[in-house]
């Protein structure tokens, strides 16, 4: 997803007719070079996804990258995907990606929501087996900016809003973190997004950037592997949900901090909280993680 300079709003009707239809299953073959291969375009230093043996979180938009762009066009005009960005990112897990693992994927728009600054479209996406069993589901909002739908239809993703009263206590955990001069052109193939503001330099340039951008995603890889080495044991399978507001642009060359909070436990659960900083700049906002005790 792209974006684009103007202030300028613009009035544009949406389709609601697009809301609540699954899009064409995605078929993915899973692989352990593949989830080797994400781990390390990531900088991910837990040993069983270097290996390959099971998938690192975030790997999980591997499977559902196509899927998950097809319903956006069945609601918002094609002429306005220049203002398009990634605005959240939620998942919820049941199992985690294993080689061999034969996954289908569908999604759907759930809703779309006229803000002061522009209009939300709300997706869920699943992620399955061949035989059914439900391995993940994820929440996506993409955010159109300066871009007025005139109205709020559906329903929107479930919130994670970080609670402010926490910082009143230091964090339980603090990661240093470095974007590496060649982080996006190891991510992209490894994560199957080639879109060229990641990968070229005039392109990204003449949207109006000062270079190329880290994928988002990678860089909640990135806090995904902080929060699980630092109150996880390393280990993913206890990851139960994940989720992050995209606040603000990381380029390469960039350091990064992720603080992570304890929220509470109940049910066998631990919610943390958590955000990654460059300096001043928060740029994964309203972090939020379950991890099964």
């Amino acid at each position: 997803m792209t974006s684009e300079t103007t202030t300028s709003s613009r009035l544009v009707e949406f389709d609601d007719a697009g809301l609540e239809t699954w899009c064409d299953e995605e078929r993915f073959e899973v692989t352990g070079e593949r989830i080797a291969e994400y781990a390390a375009a990531t900088n991910d230093p837990i040993e069983a996804h270097l290996a390959g043996t099971v998938a690192s979180p975030i790997f999980g938009i591997v499977p559902v990258f196509e899927a998950m762009l097809m319903p956006v066009i069945e609601v918002a005009p094609m002429d306005i995907f220049g203002r398009v960005v990634h605005g959240e990112q939620d998942f919820h897990f049941h199992r985690a990606i294993q080689p061999g693992d034969e996954l289908v994927s569908r999604a759907k728009a759930i809703g779309y929501t006229s803000k002061s600054k522009g209009t939300t479209i709300s997706l869920v996406i699943e992620c399955r087996t061949e035989a059914g069993e439900l391995v993940n589901e994820q929440y996506l909002t993409a955010f159109f900016r300066n871009i007025d739908a005139g109205k709020s239809v559906g329903v929107e993703a479930p919130t994670h809003k970080f609670d402010e009263s926490l910082r009143a206590h230091d964090p339980v955990a603090v990661v240093a973190q470095h974007v590496d001069d060649d982080q996006t052109f190891r991510y992209a193939p490894a994560s199957g997004d080639p879109v060229p503001l990641h990968l070229d330099e005039q392109v990204a340039k003449d949207a109006g950037l000062p270079g190329i951008i880290a994928h988002g995603l990678c860089t909640m890889a990135f806090a995904s592997w902080a929060v699980l080495t630092e109150v996880a044991d390393s280990d993913v399978n206890r990851l139960k949900r994940f989720a992050v507001r995209f606040a603000k642009m990381v380029f390469p060359g960039d350091d990064l901090e992720t603080r992570i909070w304890k929220v509470g436990s109940a049910d066998g659960v631990t919610t943390y909280a958590f955000e990654t900083v460059r300096g001043e700049d928060v740029v994964l906002s309203d972090g939020l993680a379950e991890v099964a005790d």
